[in-house]
């Protein structure tokens, strides 16, 4: 029995997305030529090899996250962005709450949801590798740096292992 592909027929118009050749398709972005134009929370590395800056994306930021060993964000929040992360290399928290007294711990091949307008804080726990995400947004990379708050008033931070 043939699989029913009749719900996948485009019954939308992707001309907005034409290159300047004419055709609409896929976009690549080569490893090392990703676009390193994108706002940040303090530190964190980001380049973005999927977003408005260097492809047709209007709605869409998808990029690689680097933290240096016992890196932290400032409080930071993305707006109106969904946020996703996937844990490619190392070990994160995120602090999060009424006063940022709340945290997540993930490691590598966990994925994250942070919502909306959430106030957070990103780390690495580890004091002697780096962590890497994969993270994306909608709409864009949108980064509201927040007034921050002390090592010390981060539970358990100064303390981990």
């Amino acid at each position: 029995m043939e699989p029913d592909l009749s719900k996948y027929r485009l019954e939308g118009d992707n001309s907005m997305y034409r290159l300047p050749s004419g055709i609409v398709a896929p976009v690549v972005t080569r490893g090392g030529l990703e676009s390193g134009d994108t706002a940040d929370s303090g530190g964190a590395v980001r380049v973005s090899g999927v977003s408005a800056q260097h492809t047709p994306a209007t709605r869409l930021w998808f990029g690689k996250v680097s933290n240096e060993p016992g890196y932290r964000s400032v409080t930071h929040h993305h707006g109106e962005a969904e946020t996703g992360g996937y844990v490619l290399s190392g070990r994160a928290r995120i602090y999060f709450g009424e006063e940022l007294e709340d945290y997540v711990d993930m490691e590598e091949g966990d994925w994250v949801f942070v919502p909306p307008y959430l106030p957070h804080v990103e780390c690495n726990l580890s004091r002697s590798k780096p962590l890497t995400w994969m993270t994306t947004r909608t709409p864009e990379n949108i980064v509201v740096n927040l007034p921050d708050i002390a090592d010390a008033d981060l539970r358990d931070w100064l303390d981990r292992r």
